[in-house]
C-alpha cells in the first residue's frame, strides 16, 4: 500500500521527490503517492494586469470564484473541477478552447519540482515575457512524468457582459464552413449528436447582432451542460473524425468519441522524460 505525502510548501514537495525512490502524482502507481491537495493558495493577483500565480492544487471553481469579485476569469472550461497543475499536466479545455485555446495557452510561467527534489522555474509575472525556457509547454500534457506542477502564472481575461448560445440542427461540416466564412467569431463551437452549438461572448449589441447572423436558433445555455458530460464519458480525444465524433472541436482538430482509444505516449516524449527523471523515480 503505497504512503500518501501532501506537502503543503515548495520545500516539503521538493524533500519528498529528493528522498523517495518512486513516486506517482495524483495517482497509485509508486511507494509515495503525492498529492497537491494543501498546496491550493492564490500566491499573487494583480487584477490591472490580468494575472495571478497560484499554487498547483487550487480547484478551478475556487479560482473563478477568487477572480469574479474583479470581473475576470480564467477562460479555462473543462468539464469537472479539476486542479490547476491536472489541468497542465493533462492540457484540459472545454468549448471555449475554441476562442482562448488550452491550458498551455493561458500559462505564462510555472514552478516545477524534477526528480531529485531541484526546483526550476520560467516564465514570469506578465503576458510578454520571453525569459528563460518555456517549461510551461513542456510540462503541457506531461501527465506528472516529467516532475511535479508546484505553481503556475496565468494569463486571465475579462468575464464577458453578456453570451448566448445558439444550435443549428444541419449538417456539421456545412455549418461549420459557414462559421469559418463569416464574420462572425463565436467563443465556442461543439458538434453534439445531431446538431451544432455555438456560443457568443462579449458586448450585448454585438452579442445580439452575431446571433441573428448565425445559422440555427437561439438555446438555453444547458448544451453545455450536455457537452461537458460528453467529454466526461468519452474514452479519449482522438484527431478529429467527422463520421464518429462525439463532441469535436473544429479548430484544434480533435474529437471525443464514445470508443476506446489509447493515448500514445510519443518517442520524442520518452527522450524527454529520460533526460528530466534517469532513475526513472516517477511513475
Amino acid at each position: 500500500m503505497p504512503s500518501v505525502s501532501e506537502p503543503a510548501t515548495l520545500e516539503e514537495a521538493a524533500a519528498v521527490l529528493a528522498a523517495a525512490e518512486s513516486v506517482s502524482i495524483e495517482r497509485d502507481g509508486g511507494e509515495v503517492r503525492l498529492s497537491t491537495a494543501r498546496l491550493n493558495s492564490v500566491l499573487e493577483y494583480e487584477p490591472g494586469d490580468l494575472t495571478a500565480i497560484v499554487e498547483a492544487g487550487i480547484r478551478l471553481s475556487e479560482l473563478q470564484e477568487r477572480l469574479a469579485p474583479h470581473g475576470q476569469m480564467l477562460a479555462l472550461d473543462p468539464p469537472g473541477d479539476p486542479t490547476i497543475g491536472a489541468c497542465l499536466a493533462a492540457d484540459l479545455s472545454g468549448p471555449r478552447r475554441h476562442r482562448y485555446g488550452a491550458m498551455r495557452d493561458l500559462v505564462i510561467g510555472v514552478t516545477v519540482v524534477l526528480p531529485g527534489g531541484l526546483v526550476a522555474s520560467s516564465g514570469g509575472k506578465v503576458v510578454k515575457n520571453v525569459a528563460g525556457y518555456d517549461l510551461g509547454k513542456l510540462f503541457s500534457g506531461s501527465r506528472g512524468r516529467l516532475g511535479l506542477v508546484a505553481r503556475v502564472a496565468l494569463r486571465l481575461h475579462p468575464r464577458p457582459a453578456a453570451e448566448a448560445t445558439v444550435v443549428a440542427e444541419d449538417d456539421a461540416r456545412e455549418v461549420w464552413r459557414t462559421l469559418s466564412s463569416s464574420q462572425l467569431e463565436p467563443s465556442a463551437v461543439d458538434v453534439l449528436p445531431g446538431r451544432v452549438a455555438v456560443l457568443f461572448e462579449g458586448p450585448r449589441a454585438a452579442v445580439a447582432a452575431q446571433v441573428a447572423a448565425c445559422p440555427g436558433e437561439p438555446a438555453d445555455p444547458w448544451v453545455w451542460e450536455e457537452s461537458a458530460a460528453a467529454q466526461s464519458q468519452a474514452a479519449a480525444r482522438v484527431p478529429f473524425e467527422w463520421q464518429e465524433c462525439l463532441v469535436a472541436r473544429p479548430g484544434p482538430g480533435h474529437a471525443y468519441v464514445a470508443a476506446a482509444a489509447s493515448r500514445l505516449w510519443p518517442p520524442l516524449a520518452e527522450r524527454v522524460r529520460a533526460t528530466f527523471d534517469p532513475e526513472s523515480i516517477l511513475v
